[in-house]
This record gives structure tokens, sequence and C-alpha cells, in this order.
């Protein structure tokens, strides 16, 4: 099938590359001429593992297209794919003007049946706003009589996997009241259907509503889970064995159970502000969901509150080695890091930080530029160096096994904050560490047989 992609953002260029793999000639447009230009000499805007390869092997077959010509997007494509942004406004609201303005875009420009698909993450009723701004510029420009139809299929990519989420997929959501439509997308999705039955059809409005209440489901687990190590640490009771207990339950299962500094991402803050905002526009006072954004909130902060008591709020003049900026591993997304809202606690109480990511230092460069308490090592290592504490806000592999004898000779004292409970406390201890995590009883070293009190 020939596949039209608007919008070259995370969602469009990883799904486009994955539709191209199987076999689908696609054009992906954006209104961003360099950005365009960047991809069509091979230099991508994001980091996802896998996506590189992907990008390169398919268009340099002629089935990925990446260009700026709108009106040829529209006639290439049997399906319109609208992956553009929905960023979300002061109130919280999803923005739906770059959606709104695709589908004008191709009512201008479509001159034959359409199947026009909102991969966006969309508010409910979006689908219907789509559906009359398309009609509307039928009409006033004497077209009525094309026709049409519009699909809600929803993406469930996980951010550093999401080139194995779209190549092979759990579910495939369908949101249509046309057969015609859905037996478009079912062709469309048929070589990722082939081993298992993944696709689900329902109407449009409750796959809108699908994507996110997915998204706020996985939110409201992190947060409960950060709950009940912030009660863990009053109680004196090791969350990690908490979370052993409760995730051998198959029905709460172990994925999203792993208290740390908070929820980040293009997603989940976006999603759960905008699912606040629909139930306040309908005076349905959404609790729990008002609830999880609050403990995330709060949970972004907890490791510079651990920082502060520690020191005793005398952070003026420290230095902080910090590893991890990127709001996850296997990406370079500062979009709502906890890293951000640490580094810039420390900053404001005076203090510097020596920052390392393994993807997220550019992204780092462009959001904060030059900064006299801002160093981006080139090294983990680098960023030890003369540090009166090591911070770890990213769980990447490249943390979880260092060499702990250079820790101690790098660092001013043998001190980590630990945002995401890479290591063992008492292992620490032996080895001569203050370590602090999260959900668990801080550990000091352990003193020699004839020392102790």
């Amino acid at each position: 099938m020939n596949v039209s992609v608007f919008g070259i953002g995370y969602v469009g260029l990883v799904q486009g590359a994955a539709l191209a793999e199987v076999g689908h000639t696609v054009m992906c447009v954006d209104v961003d001429a360099d950005k365009v230009q960047a991809l069509n000499e091979g230099t991508l805007p994001i980091y996802e593992p896998g996506l590189e390869a992907l990008v390169r092997d398919n268009h340099q077959s002629g089935r990925l297209q990446f260009s700026t010509d709108l009106a040829g997007a529209v006639q290439h494509g049997d399906v319109q794919l609208i992956a553009v942004g929905t960023p979300p406004d002061e109130d919280g609201s999803a923005d739906l003007q770059y959606v709104l303005s695709v589908a004008q875009t191709i009512g201008l420009h479509m001159q034959r049946h359409q199947t026009i698909v909102d991969k966006s993450t969309v508010p409910v009723g979006t689908g219907d706003l789509v559906r009359a701004r398309i009609a509307q510029v039928l009409a006033d420009n004497n077209r009525s009589d094309l026709t049409f139809d519009v699909v809600s299929n929803p993406e469930f990519l996980k951010e550093g996997c999401a080139v194995e989420d779209c190549m092979r997929p759990d579910r495939i959501i369908i949101g249509t009241d046309s057969p015609c439509a859905e037996e478009v997308m079912r062709e469309l999705y048929e070589p990722f259907n082939r081993n298992r039955e993944k696709i689900i059809v329902m109407d449009i409005r409750s796959a809108e509503l699908t994507k996110y209440a997915a998204n706020c489901m996985l939110a409201t687990k992190i947060s409960f889970m950060n709950e009940m190590a912030n009660l863990a640490e009053r109680l004196g009771a090791d969350i990690e064995m908490v979370r052993h207990g409760i995730g051998s339950d198959p029905r709460i299962g172990y994925q999203f159970i792993y208290p740390g500094v908070g929820y980040g991402g293009s997603c989940f803050p976006k999603d759960v502000k905008a699912l606040i905002h629909t139930a306040n526009s309908l005076d349905f006072d959404a609790r729990v969901l008002k609830a999880v954004e609050s403990r995330n909130n709060e949970q972004k902060a907890t490791l510079f509150h651990k920082i502060h008591a520690h020191f005793n709020g005398a952070l003026h003049g420290k230095t902080f080695a910090l590893w991890g900026l990127s709001f996850k591993p296997n990406t370079d997304d500062m979009r709502e890091a906890p890293s951000r809202v640490l580094m810039e606690a420390l900053w404001r109480a005076g203090a510097s930080v020596q920052a390392f990511d393994p993807k997220a230092m550019k992204e780092a460069q462009r959001l904060y530029g030059a900064r006299d308490d801002l160093t981006l090592a080139g090294t983990k290592e680098a960023a030890l160096k003369n540090a009166d504490a090591l911070v770890i806000v990213t769980e990447w592999q490249a943390f979880r096994a260092p060499d702990f004898e250079l820790l101690a000779t790098q660092l001013k004292q043998p001190l980590i904050f630990d945002g995401r409970n890479l290591y063992d406390p008492q292992r620490l201890s032996k080895r001569g560490f203050t370590y602090v995590s999260v959900g668990r009883p801080p550990s000091s070293p352990l003193m020699p047989p004839g020392d102790r009190p």
C-alpha cells in the first residue's frame, strides 16, 4: 500500500520506518525543512535503538521517503496517517491545532476516497473534529462528492523499545464505524498480525480513550509504588522486598512497579494532564488521576530533599556528579525528566553539577547551553572527579556495575544518592559507602568489629 505519514516526530518516524520495512511505500512529510533535509542525508532527529538502520535501509531502497510536499503526500497515500504533536496547553488540554491543520491539508488536496488515521494521542472526540474539518473543506471547495473515512489508531510505543513495539505489537487498536476502513486497516497491518490475532476493533471514541486509559494506568502504578516507597522509609521496611512480594502476584506483575524518582517523557505527564482536563470539562472529579499527578510531581523532588537533608541544607559551593539525564534509558529524551527538576533545584541552592548520559548530552546542551554550574562530562568516570557525591537519576545499563574502588578515589567522600535502587545497600556498606536510595533504610559504612559500640 501507499502510505503517507504527516509529522516526522517520534511516532511518525518509527511507524513510517516500520511500515516501509514490511513492504509498504511510505512518504513521511513535515513542515520542518531542516529535519527533512537531515533525514534525506541520513541524520536522525532522535535516538532510538535500531531505528537508524531501519530508516537508512528503507530510505535507500526507496520504500521510505522524506518530503515537505504536503500536497504530494496527500496524492501519494491510500492511507493518510496523522502523527503530529499534541502538546499540552497551559490548562493541561491537548493542543489540536496541528492535527486539524493536517486535516485541512488533506481536505484541500484529496482527489479520491481516503482513509485518514489519527495516530497522534488525541482527546476523545477528535475523530469527530477531524471528520468535520475535512467535510467543511470539501464543501467549501464544491467537492462534497468525495468520500473519506476517519479512523482512530493509537500508538503504544515505549521509548527505548519503539522499533520492537512497532514490529511486534502486542495489540493493534482500530477505532472505526466503517467496514471499508476496517478492511483497509487490516490490510495495512496484516504483516504485523500473522502469528496471532492482535487487532481489536472498536468505535472511534473508545479507541481514543483506550490510549489515555493505558498510559494513565501505567502512570498510576508508578505513582502508587513511589507512595509505598515513601511509606516504607518511614516504617523501616525495604520497598525492594515489597516489590518482589507483590510483583509475584500475577494480577499485579513486575512491570511499572519499580520505585524511583517519578515518571517523565512526552507521554505520561501530558496524557494524565489531558485526561484530567477532559474530566474537568465534564464536571467530573478525576480524584485518582489528580493524586497520580501530585505524587509524581512530589517524587521528582525526592532526591533533592535527600541531598538537602544529608548536607543540612549547606549545598552552596558543593559539586554533584549526576549519572543519567534522559527520563528513561535507551533514549535521548529529556522532556519532563526528573534530572531537570534535580539539577535546577541544586543550582538554585548554589551547587554545581557534573553530568553524564550515554545519549542525552546534546539534548542537555540544547536545553541549558553554557552554564558555569553545569559540566557535561565525556564519560561517567570524568563526571566523578572531585564531586561531593554521586547521584544516579536514570537506570542505564552502563551504570549498573561501576568500579566502586574508582568511585571511592574520585569522589571527595564515598557517598551515593541512588534514585533507581541499582545497588545492594549491604554490599556498599562493606565497601565503605554511605548509600541513600528510595524506599529503603539508608546504609552507612560498616565499622570494624573493634570499633562498634
